[in-house]
This record gives structure tokens, C-alpha cells and sequence, in this order.
């Protein structure tokens, strides 16, 4: 089954209590891609970087079985970049810099041999942009996914309600979901998104685990609590990559079988928050993903 993401490639600086990253890969495409890979062998990434970008990098991803043909390389340009600082309970953070360089007039084209993908990742980006990639599709994907942020409804709510239309599943924080639909109660607020398009919301709550919503049927998965959050960036777009990974592997789009793609993505998350950036991600085994598959069981597991 093959997965299409939509999603920034960029350079990230990240500063937590235990250090500083230094210039690192990063991107939400990248983390997407990366945690989907280890589900998925046909993986296309559709993004924007500069001449400073590293062949290496490139070279990363396509041993990942991560097709690169639609990462548009501008010679003259700069990648995208980010720059923060992570207080001491890892929950609030500092941006220090961004720089959209080349992401700045980003406007994805797809390659001929991505309008057919099966299904679709749409990383947090412009709604206007979210919306160019859904329609250049030939065919509609079995299951569109997006994930957006409280940014796009301060400055751009009439193009995000247009896409909220088109797509199968949003992804977005609690408080996102509490603006998004004016009500406190998560309850309240899902019933009130999913009359705007999506057949699915999935809430994510950080180190309080995530809710999957459909029509009236609820289902919470726990975070799998860590002895240390080395670095929380990038952990959302992990769990959409191993979401939707798990889904395009299984080829089952049910609100059972996305029970299990929402441990699996809480799963994929965890891993990233042990190291800086992408690093725990390229280091996976599978018995290392079982085996935190199984603590995730484990957590929840009981008998009256």
C-alpha cells in the first residue's frame, strides 16, 4: 500500500534540560516518513529544501524506503529552519527561530507517479497548500489524514474549514480542539468538529495519551510513561506517521482497526522522545517495536 506525505524537510536546533541538538534533521515530513517506514515500503514525500540541504540526508530517507522524487531542491535557496528551547517540565518551549527560507513559496506539485497513492498524509501546513495536494490527486485516496494547528484557525479558519470537508481524519491538540470548536469539553468539542467534514478526530494530549472519536463511539490510549522526555519535538508527527503507516499496512480503515493505529502511532512517539530529533527513529528494530507494543498492552491490561 502506498502513503503519500505532505510535510516540511528542515533543519532543527533544539535546547532541552539534558542539551543542545545542535543543527539536526527535522521537519514534520521527516518524522512522518520515518516512523511510517517501519510499516510501509512505499513511502513518497512531497516537500521543499535548499542547496544547504545534505545528500545524506536524501540518502536517509531512501534507505528508509522513502521515495524522494517529490522533494524539490532549490540550489539558491535555504532550507527551512527551527530554533527552540524546552523549559523543565518539556511541556512549554520557546521558539528562538524561524526562518521559512525556500518553505516560504512553497506550492507541492506531484509527480505523475504520486496522483495515485492510496493514502494520504497531510502534515501541518498552509490549508490553502493542503488543499492543492487533494485535488491534484487522480484518485481519491482510501483515507485522507491532516494535521493542523491553532495557527491556521487565528489566521486562516475559512480555507481550514474548506479543507476539513475533504479530508477522512484530523489530528490536533486538545486546545486546538477546544478552539477549533468553541466548546471546553472534549466530548463536546469532538461531536462539534466531526459535523465539519472529518469522519474521525484524534486529540492528542502529549504525555496524556490520545482520543480517537467516531460518530459516538470514544477510545483512549495512555502515553507510555518514561523515565526521561529527552526531546518532545516531533512527537506528533511521529504518532500521525505511525498511525497512518499501521493503516496503509493493514489496508483497513474500520474505528476498530484504528484502535490499534493509535497505539501503534503512541508507540512510534515514544520512541522519538528518547533522543534528539530523528535519531531514535533510524535506529529501530522491529523487536524493539514489539516489544514496546507489548508494554503498551501491558499498561492497560485487566481483568474484573
Amino acid at each position: 500500500m502506498s502513503l503519500l506525505v505532505i510535510g516540511t524537510v528542515a533543519f532543527d536546533e533544539v535546547e532541552t534540560p539534558f542539551g543542545k541538538s545542535g543543527k539536526i534533521l527535522g521537519g514534520a515530513g521527516t518524522y512522518i516518513g520515518l516512523a511510517a517506514s517501519h510499516l510501509v515500503d512505499d513511502i513518497r514525500i512531497v516537500s521543499v529544501v535548499g542547496g544547504d540541504f545534505p545528500a545524506q540526508h536524501l540518502d536517509l530517507m531512501k534507505k528508509h524506503n522513502i521515495d524522494t522524487e517529490g522533494i524539490r531542491v532549490i540550489p539558491e535557496g535555504k532550507t527551512f529552519f527551527w530554533a527552540g528551547k524546552y523549559h523543565e517540565n518539556m511541556n512549554i518551549r520557546d521558539t528562538l527561530v524561524t526562518d521559512l527560507n525556500v518553505l516560504a513559496d512553497f506550492d507541492p506539485v506531484l509527480p505523475e507517479s504520486y496522483k495515485n497513492s492510496e493514502y494520504l498524509m497531510l502534515g501541518n501546513l498552509t490549508p490553502s497548500i493542503q488543499k492543492r495536494v487533494i485535488e491534484q490527486m487522480t484518485t481519491r485516496p482510501k483515507l485522507i489524514c491532516m494535521d493542523t494547528m491553532n495557527f491556521w484557525m487565528d489566521i486562516a479558519l475559512d480555507d481550514l474549514l474548506e479543507v476539513l470537508k475533504m479530508v477522512d481524519v484530523l489530528t490536533i491538540n486538545d486546545e486546538e480542539a477546544r478552539q477549533l470548536s468553541g466548546e471546553y469539553s472534549l466530548v463536546k468539542a469532538a461531536r462539534k468538529v466531526l459535523t465539519m467534514g472529518p469522519k474521525f478526530l484524534i486529540v492528542k494530549k502529549g504525555e496524556h495519551g490520545a482520543l480517537l472519536f467516531y460518530e459516538d463511539k470514544i477510545f483512549f490510549a495512555s502515553a507510555m510513561p518514561l523515565e526521561e522526555v529527552f526531546d518532545p519535538t516531533g512527537a506528533g508527527d511521529t504518532f500521525a506517521g505511525g498511525f497512518m503507516g499501521w493503516i496503509a499496512k493493514t489496508g483497513d480503515v474500520s474505528f476498530v482497526n484504528m484502535k490499534l493505529a493509535v497505539i501503534y502511532g503512541s508507540a512510534m512517539a515514544s520512541f522519538t522522545v528518547e533522543k534528539f530529533g530523528t535519531e531514535k527513529l533510524t535506529q529501530l528494530r522491529p523487536e524493539d517495536i514489539q516489544k514496546r507494543l507489548d508494554e503498551f498492552v501491558q499498561l492497560v491490561e485487566y481483568k474484573f
